[in-house]
């Protein structure tokens, strides 16, 4: 399965990359999954995406918990917590 995978704001720049397309495994059916997943490519990877850093995501421009489920096509987006003023 084909996935569209967004960086936004420091975790864009930490990475280094705003957006990517990625085949992911079979097993990989959430956005946790996708998250546990990316980590796994370890380094910056890791470091950015830690499951002790507070991030949200999205699937399909909706705001989503780690339990959403993903399709073939979606974009996932990853994004740190925003704050307005």
């Amino acid at each position: 399965m084909k996935i569209n995978l967004r960086f936004f704001a420091s975790l864009r720049e930490q990475l280094g990359i705003s957006d990517e397309i990625v085949s992911v495994p079979a097993e990989v059916k959430n956005v946790g999954q996708v998250r546990a997943w990316l980590i796994e490519r370890g380094g910056i990877w890791a470091e950015s995406l830690a499951l002790s850093r507070n991030l949200r995501a999205a699937v399909q421009h909706e705001m989503c918990d780690e339990t959403a489920e993903i399709s073939d096509g979606d974009e996932v987006a990853f994004f740190p917590p925003v704050t307005g003023g």
